[in-house]
């Protein structure tokens, strides 16, 4: 299957003016945030753009928000090619970040996911209020340690605590309630971790915390008109393709309560013989992460003008299939 995959971020990618550059330069990348403000019926391009901060990092804002502009990228990177190149040859996506790979993959429509992301956004904030949580990124421990901790933790205070992100090696995220985490983390200092880095977030995300936030999105999920991918999506929660309709659905459900098998999903890819990632989206977080995972990996950052120019011309200069 050689080729190039494209990755999309997920949550804490995003930050005020993301994409401003491409709707300045991009027809296509306009045509995009236009169409959100009117699925948003309000200003979210103004909210992208401007900010305040605060207000773009909630949940509720942060996920669509990182969705349009991340598809806005895509879109300004589809004009720059414009002309005979190779699709992708797989696509994977960060948590949220899988949306805007379903939705490049033809598994919904631009409006169809952006109604889907903002649900996720609006259950996820509810599970969270009725039921706060809290994250923490582990470093320097290994999965197996992690987890192993995590079960310590849940067992000592009687809350819920789970891995909930594996990014790389040596990255390792923990979710659950604010006293299971805080154990684990102190768990984890005491095995060796070289750093514990609480998140700035109020929700246990890809934790059972999250339970409530599925039930609510499976009504959404049953409304919605959803297609097989053209294109392998490698999916976050058993970092295998996704195949069917059925499948979708299935996968972005669960994913709420799931953790994101980043690294698994990434060596994956590899082991199909593709050494080539873009990045499309904000920021360069999941650049960073393929490095850890596959040193030998070319990953190209294309969140802006000149990364769609750098990625354009990386994929111009491709062998053809």
């Amino acid at each position: 299957m050689p080729g190039y995959a494209v990755l999309f971020p997920g949550q804490g990618s995003q930050f005020v003016g993301m994409g401003r550059d491409l709707y300045d330069a991009s027809a296509a990348a306009r045509a995009i945030f236009d169409e959100a403000d009117n699925l948003w019926q309000g200003q979210l391009t103004r909210l992208v753009f401007e900010g305040p901060s605060e207000q773009l990092t909630e949940t509720v804002n942060a996920q669509p928000a990182l969705y349009v502009t991340s598809l806005a990228c895509w879109a300004a990177l589809q004009e720059a090619l414009a002309g005979p190149a190779d699709a992708p040859a797989v696509a994977a996506g960060h948590s949220v970040g899988e949306y805007a790979a379903l939705a490049i993959a033809g598994a919904f429509s631009f409006s169809t996911g952006f109604g889907l992301v903002s649900e996720r956004g609006r259950a996820m904030k509810a599970a969270g209020d009725g039921d706060p949580g809290g994250m923490a990124a582990i470093l320097g421990l290994d999965l197996e340690t992690v987890s192993d901790i995590c079960r310590e933790a849940a067992a000592q205070t009687g809350q819920v605590v789970v891995v909930a992100n594996d990014n790389a090696p040596g990255q390792v995220v923990i979710s659950g309630r604010p006293e299971g985490v805080r154990v684990a983390a102190e768990l984890a200092r005491a095995r060796g971790a070289r750093r514990v880095v609480p998140l700035a977030v109020s929700i246990a995300a890809h934790s059972p915390l999250m339970e409530p936030a599925a039930a609510r999105f499976r009504e959404a999920l049953h409304r919605a008109d959803l297609h097989p991918p053209r294109i392998p999506v490698v999916a976050n929660r058993d970092a295998r393709p996704l195949v069917s309709a059925e499948a979708v659905a299935a996968e972005l459900e669960a994913q709420l309560i799931s953790p994101v098998r980043w690294t698994s999903s990434i060596q994956y890819i590899i082991d199909q013989g593709i050494s080539t990632f873009i990045e499309v989206g904000p920021k360069d977080v999941l650049t960073g992460l393929v490095r850890r995972i596959a040193p030998e990996a070319t990953c190209i950052p294309c969140g802006d003008l000149a990364g769609v120019r750098q990625a354009a011309d990386a994929i111009r200069q491709m062998p053809h299939s």
